[in-house]
């Protein structure tokens, strides 16, 4: 008699696939509802059991700072301005870069701004989350999610560098060096989506027309 075949178990998923899941169906959520999301809805969002969130991560807290750092996480706009193509014009690969950089802002801007109106704070003891119950934490440890400043400041200068590639071809072209251009560009960027008043930011091809000429019309060309 003929065995029937044996079924082989698709393979699982590890324990970090399993975080990334839960973080990437998390996020939309975190940005919507702030700390006030409940793991149930994480969980349904995911498609999964909310035991499961349990057993990737010890409690919601922990989520949240997962979902924190990954908003935060510079290594998918850095990817972004990497891909753009140097066989555009330079006006149209700096609006591709101040597209992906404004998403990038406003993707951590939702999340922490959730998060604060929501009421989520970190307690007073540095390195600790609201309701962190892991003992043996000493006060000078970081929380999940936290970052070191060298590591923000690493962070932005990979991030000007890749905006410095974009600017490079044109640098015959340019009254500055590309990599001051590039600092400009991030620090008119940052300002605009940090101070400019809600409607009255430029869209990402104006911005980029300012930076390169300015506002000043032509002398005598009425444009």
């Amino acid at each position: 008699m003929t065995e029937p075949p044996t079924r082989r178990r698709a393979p699982g998923m590890s324990t970090e696939q399993r975080r990334a899941m839960i973080v990437a169906a998390a996020l939309p959520l975190v940005a919507e509802y702030g700390a006030a999301v409940t793991t149930a809805q994480i969980a349904r969002a995911a498609g999964i059991g909310e035991a499961t969130i349990f057993r990737a991560f010890k409690d919601k807290e922990e989520v949240l700072a997962a979902c924190t750092a990954e908003a935060m996480n510079p290594h998918h706009v850095q990817r972004e301005l990497a891909s753009i193509s140097l066989d555009q014009p330079l006006a149209d690969r700096l609006t591709e870069a101040a597209e992906a950089m404004r998403a990038h802002l406003t993707r951590m801007g939702a999340v922490a701004g959730a998060l604060h109106a929501s009421g989520h704070r970190r307690d007073r003891t540095p390195g600790r989350l609201p309701g962190d119950r892991t003992p043996g934490r000493s006060p000078g440890d970081r929380a999940p999610g936290d970052r070191p400043a060298d590591s923000r400041e690493t962070a932005m200068r990979a991030t000007r560098d890749a905006l410095t590639e974009l600017v490079e071809p044109d640098r015959a072209a340019l009254r500055l060096p590309p990599e001051r251009v590039a600092s400009i560009f991030l620090g008119m960027l940052f300002t605009q989506l940090h101070f400019g008043a809600e409607g009255a930011e430029a869209d990402p091809a104006e911005f980029v027309d300012v930076l390169l000429h300015g506002t000043l019309r032509k002398p005598g060309s009425g444009t």
